[in-house]
């Protein structure tokens, strides 16, 4: 049966997000239907109606998203209608190569992510006689979304879907970009290039990692601040402070380790990154560029001469079947600060407003929470 839902769309670039009564279709085979009680508001939505993610326009935002599995489409084995879950923006089928050799952050059921269409070749959000995607085949900025069986994690009963959301991007992204990608050990230095959602969490796993110094650059003091809570050891509102700290600290041996988070990535950025490391060092990039602008301009010889490595990180390497209840788990125990990333909440209506907040350097991450 198809429903209505209320969602906020993008139309086109540079217009912000509109509120929109959607029609949405029942799911269809290996798909879920799910009722969403919340969804972080992540800089990688911003990207779209900034023009700088390419996307099918128009689109359904969101991709961090918690809720109750509203109902199932047929063959559907991993969850059941009445299950919390936390989507988890790549899905993990468990099947294809990359899950089946450990990567299931680049499972092949991840492949429309720009465009929402299901692997049918079909959509499941309407306006009037317009099909629309949800991104990265979610769309968590609605009531209700369709999404993949492969897409959803079981999230437990005494996690609140508030921080069930952000386990879905933002946390595993900034945590397994220190953790697994860049594999920060006992010991090092690393300095953490922005200190949003992403990099505050990149904070957090480095320094669980055991680095002694975790140096963070961010221009805004309110950021810089919090990232103290979540671990940094340092912080500097500009690159070159932060480069000069750290020569000093590490009597010339330069940092271990620089991990690329600011909201968009520029050449800047990734240049005093590559400048920061010593050797053997290694530059984590997790940020995304303005669309079109390449942003990696290194000299050979800067690489060659001290062996530096530069590498790209998607979803942190993490596995969202592993990572997500482990970091959870984590944050039971009280060892992940995932309550003190959630800034402020808000109506899906305010949504402009919450991005706003975000560009003003307002928050580490805002959730909406949708009315019930």
């Amino acid at each position: 049966m198809t429903i209505t839902t209320r969602a906020a769309i993008a139309h086109r670039p540079h217009e912000g997000w509109e509120i929109a009564e959607l029609a949405l279709d029942e799911p269809g085979s290996h798909e879920v239907r799910v009722k969403f009680h919340a969804a972080g508001l992540c800089h990688s939505d911003d990207h779209i109606t900034q023009g700088d993610a390419p996307v099918r326009f128009p689109i359904v935002g969101g991709h961090e998203g918690a809720g109750f599995v509203e109902s199932v489409g047929p063959d559907v084995r991993r969850v059941k209608p009445g299950d919390r879950i936390v989507c988890s923006y790549i899905p993990a089928c468990g099947a294809c190569r990359p899950c089946s050799t450990g990567h299931q952050n680049m499972c092949v059921k991840g492949l429309n992510a720009g465009t929402g269409m299901f692997l049918d070749g079909t959509f499941r959000f309407h306006l009037g006689d317009e099909d629309l995607g949800g991104f990265c085949t979610l769309g968590t900025f609605s009531q209700y979304a369709v999404v993949s069986e492969w897409a959803c994690v079981p999230l437990d009963d005494d996690i609140p879907f508030e921080i069930g959301a952000l386990v879905g991007c933002g946390v595993p992204t900034g945590w397994g970009s220190a953790v697994h990608a860049a594999g920060v050990r006992a010991g090092d230095t690393v300095v953490i290039y922005g200190a949003g959602g992403v990099g505050s969490n990149a904070v957090q796993g480095a320094r669980y990692a055991g680095a002694k110094n975790v140096v963070v650059v961010d221009p805004v003091e309110f950021k810089r601040d919090m990232a103290k809570v979540f671990g940094a050891t340092h912080t500097f509102s500009d690159a070159d402070s932060a480069h000069d700290f750290v020569v000093e600290t590490t009597w010339g041996q330069l940092a271990d380790h620089a991990i690329c988070t600011p909201g968009v990535l520029s050449e800047e950025v990734v240049k005093s990154a590559v400048q920061v490391v010593g050797k053997g060092g290694k530059v984590t990039i997790t940020a995304v560029g303005k669309l079109g602008e390449n942003t990696v301009h290194v000299h050979a010889g800067n690489t060659i001469s001290y062996q530096r490595q530069i590498r790209g990180a998607l979803f942190g390497d993490s596995n969202p079947l592993y990572d997500i209840p482990r970091l959870l788990g984590l944050y039971r125990s009280g060892d992940l600060k995932l309550d003190e990333l959630v800034t402020r909440k808000y109506r899906l209506d305010q949504i402009n407003d919450a991005y706003q907040d975000m560009a003003d350097g307002k928050n580490i991450r805002g959730v909406v929470v949708h009315e019930s």
